[in-house]
C-alpha cells in the first residue's frame, strides 16, 4: 500500500514538471497560467485529496475479505474409544431395553457406518451411566481446552489476549457462566473481548458461526476470531423405547473443532484459507422441517432428540433452498446457461422416464472439494444423489463418519481436516461445506486455498491416515 501511495505522489509531482516546462506549442498558454495561479498550498490539498481517495477505494476492495488462519479438530484419548461390540455389550449389561428395543438398536449401529474408532464421554463408560453437571464441564474441558491449546501452538499463538471475538457453539448444554466464559477463565482472555455463546442450533451451528463472525469483522476492523464448535454427550444419552429418539445415540459422538479467523490485512500470507461465500437456509416456517430435528419427553417422561423418519427429505428440499442462492455465486457463466437450456427442456418436455426430480447443475464445475455433514450415511447418500457426485467427493465425508462418527457442527472441520492430510488441497483450490441443522438448516460455506497445503503437518488424521479410504460394509459383522 505504501508503495501504491508513493507511486501516486511521483505521478502527481512529474504531471506538476510537466505542466512547469511545456512550451506554449504544446501547452495552452492560458491552461498553464490557470494552473499556477493557484497556490502550493491548494496543490498540496489537492494532492492529499486524491491520495485519500485512493486509499478509501483500497480499503472498500479488501476490508471484508475473511481469512482462516488455521484449525484444530479434537482427537480423544485411545482409552475413550468406543467400538460398536462394546456399545452392544453396554447395552446389554445395563439391561436398558427389552429385547425388541435392543434387536433395533443393534440393527442401526451395524448399519450406522459408524466403525470402531469413535469416541464417547468417559461418563459413559460406567454401568450404568450416571451423568452430572460436573461430568458435562469435564467434557467441555477435555475437547474445548485441548483443541484451543493444540490451535494456538499450530499458529503460534503465546499470548491469549490478542484475541478480539470468542465464538461458542454448543446446542446441548449451556452452563451459568457460559461456556465462552470458562474460555476466558481458562486462557486469560482480555477483559473487553467480544464473546458470544450459541445454543440449540444443531449441527449447522458451526457455519452460523462462521457467518456471525464474517458480520462482526464488517465492524471490528483488523480483529483476531476464535471459534469453537462442539456438542456435549455427557447427558444427551437416551435410554427409552421410542425408535425415533435412539437414532441419537447409534450416530453421535465425541469430537469438536477450534478456528481462527481474521480480517487483518498482513494475514492473507500466512491464511490457509479465504471466506467466499456464506450462505444460510432455514425452513422453520414449515412445521414439517420445524419438527425434525425435535427434543422433546417420550410417553415414560424420558427426554430425547427425536429425528423424522423423512429428515432426508427434509434435507434435500433445504439443500435445494441454499443451493439456489448459491450456484449464482459459484457456478461458471457458461455452466448457468447449460443448466438453465436443461431446466427448461425439462419443464416444456419432461423425460418419460424420470422421478420427478429437478436436474441440478454441474458444481464439480465451481468446486474441488466438498465437506458434507457427516449426520449419518443416509444424509450423506441423498446428498451424493442430489448433487451427482462421485464416491470420491464423498470420501472425506464417509472417512469422517466412519472414524469419528457425527461430531455435529465440528464435522466439516474434520473433513476438511482428511482432505489436507491426503494432500488433495492445493493453492486455488475451492472447498464447499455443507452443515445442515435442527430448525430445519442448511448452511453452506465455501473458501478458497490460499497457501501451500503441508499434508506432513499434524492433525487429527496424522495418526493413520495411510491407512484410509476403507471398505465400509453395509452391516458390520457382530
Amino acid at each position: 500500500m505504501m508503495m501504491f501511495l508513493k507511486m501516486m505522489s511521483m505521478f502527481i509531482v512529474e504531471l506538476f514538471y510537466l505542466l512547469r516546462t511545456c512550451t506554449a506549442e504544446a501547452v495552452d498558454e492560458n491552461l498553464v497560467q490557470t494552473f499556477f495561479s493557484f497556490s502550493k498550498f491548494h496543490i498540496l490539498i489537492a494532492t492529499m485529496f486524491v491520495l485519500i481517495l485512493t486509499k478509501q477505494f483500497y480499503n472498500l476492495s479488501t476490508s471484508n475479505k475473511v481469512y482462516l488462519i488455521d484449525f484444530s479438530c479434537y482427537q480423544p484419548p485411545t482409552w475413550l474409544r468406543a467400538p460398536v461390540c462394546s456399545n452392544l455389550e453396554h447395552y446389554e449389561q445395563g439391561k436398558y431395553f427389552n429385547k425388541e428395543t435392543m434387536d433395533f438398536v443393534t440393527k442401526l449401529l451395524l448399519r450406522s457406518g459408524i466403525g470402531s474408532n469413535t469416541h464417547f464421554p468417559r461418563v459413559m463408560s460406567s454401568i450404568p451411566p450416571e451423568p452430572c453437571l460436573e461430568d458435562s464441564l469435564q467434557e467441555v474441558k477435555d475437547i474445548v481446552f485441548t483443541s484451543v491449546e493444540d490451535l494456538f501452538h499450530k499458529t503460534n499463538i503465546t499470548n491469549p489476549k490478542i484475541i478480539d471475538i470468542l465464538i461458542v457453539n454448543c446446542s446441548m448444554f449451556s452452563p451459568t457462566p457460559s461456556i465462552s466464559s470458562m474460555i476466558i477463565n481458562k486462557f486469560q482472555l482480555r477483559s473487553n473481548i467480544s464473546s458470544y455463546t450459541l445454543s440449540g442450533m444443531g449441527c449447522s451451528a458451526g457455519l452460523v458461526s462462521i457467518s456471525l463472525a464474517k458480520d462482526l469483522l464488517k465492524v471490528h476492523k483488523n480483529s483476531l476470531v476464535l471459534i469453537l464448535s462442539f456438542e456435549i454427550l455427557t447427558n444427551s444419552g437416551y435410554f427409552g423405547r421410542k425408535k425415533s429418539m435412539l437414532l441419537s445415540n447409534t450416530l453421535f459422538r465425541m469430537g469438536g473443532a477450534a478456528i481462527l479467523l481474521s480480517n487483518k490485512r498482513q494475514d492473507r500470507k500466512i491464511a490457509k484459507y479465504s471466506l467466499q461465500h456464506i450462505i444460510r437456509t432455514t425452513m422453520s416456517y414449515d412445521d414439517q422441517s420445524y419438527r425434525a430435528v425435535y427434543l422433546e419427553p417420550d410417553e415414560d417422561g424420558l427426554v430425547g432428540v427425536s429425528l423424522a423418519k423423512d429428515i432426508t427429505k427434509v434435507a434435500v428440499k433445504a439443500l435445494t433452498t441454499n443451493i439456489t442462492k448459491l450456484g449464482p455465486r459459484v457456478l461458471p457463466y457458461s455452466e448457468q446457461l447449460r443448466y438453465g437450456l436443461t431446466y427448461a427442456r425439462h419443464k416444456i418436455s419432461p423425460p418419460a422416464k424420470t422421478d420427478g426430480s429437478i436436474p441440478v447443475p454441474n458444481f464439480k464445475k465451481a468446486f474441488e472439494h466438498f465437506c458434507i455433514h457427516a449426520g449419518g450415511r443416509a444424509v450423506i447418500n441423498v446428498v451424493q444423489k442430489s448433487l451427482s457426485l462421485t464416491d470420491e467427493d464423498t470420501e472425506a465425508s464417509r472417512m469422517t463418519l466412519y472414524r469419528y462418527g457425527n461430531t455435529s457442527a465440528s464435522s466439516v472441520w474434520y473433513e476438511l481436516g482428511y482432505i489436507e492430510a491426503k494432500g488433495r488441497m492445493k493453492v486455488g483450490d475451492r472447498v464447499w461445506q455443507i452443515a445442515f441443522g435442527s430448525g430445519f438448516k442448511c448452511n453452506s460455506a465455501v473458501w478458497k486455498c490460499t497457501s501451500k497445503n503441508d499434508a506432513t503437518v499434524k492433525n487429527a488424521w496424522s495418526d493413520r491416515i495411510g491407512r484410509y479410504p476403507v471398505e465400509v460394509p453395509e452391516v458390520f459383522d457382530y
